[in-house]
């Protein structure tokens, strides 16, 4: 057997793995959050959402921990998108009026443009009730705690 035939055996398995239950959908990932097609898959449904998971801040990359800390500051931030309107359009995070959530942008050390990672904060806009981080653009979240 070479190599290549070798990978697609390898390729194969892990398809019928994942078709017979073997995956990751139905359980949350190891960073506590919700695998992306569970999540929207569950946000198509009305009235549903997936749980939500947790994370430390002390957990959160570097940039996330001094964004959280610009947050709690009001100020001053790097973005011009930071601070604005999170719409909750992905219908993941708690059901609020528009205007409850805002974004702000945790960087990515070399990406040429803002990438995936957020933090979505509820309540009044410098003194937050609740933060989110996603790190994948809003197809999941997780509580930030202290």
């Amino acid at each position: 057997m070479n190599c290549r035939s070798a990978l697609l055996a390898l390729r194969s398995l892990f398809l019928v793995a994942l078709l017979l239950g073997g995956g990751s959908i139905g359980r949350l990932d190891r960073f506590g959050s919700v695998p992306e097609a569970q999540a929207r898959e569950i946000a198509a449904r009305p009235g549903q959402r997936p749980e939500l998971g947790v994370i430390a801040a002390t957990d959160l990359p570097p940039q996330g921990r001094r964004m959280l800390a610009l947050i709690a500051r009001g100020g001053p931030f790097p973005g011009d998108k930071d601070g604005v309107v999170f719409g909750n359009y992905e219908r993941l995070l708690p059901s609020k009026p528009r205007g409850f959530y805002h974004e702000y942008t945790v960087s990515n050390p070399g990406a040429r443009n803002r990438g995936a990672r957020r933090i979505v904060c509820g309540g009044v806009k410098h003194h937050p009730e609740v933060c989110y981080y996603t790190n994948d653009h809003y197809a999941s979240f997780r509580r930030i705690v202290e």
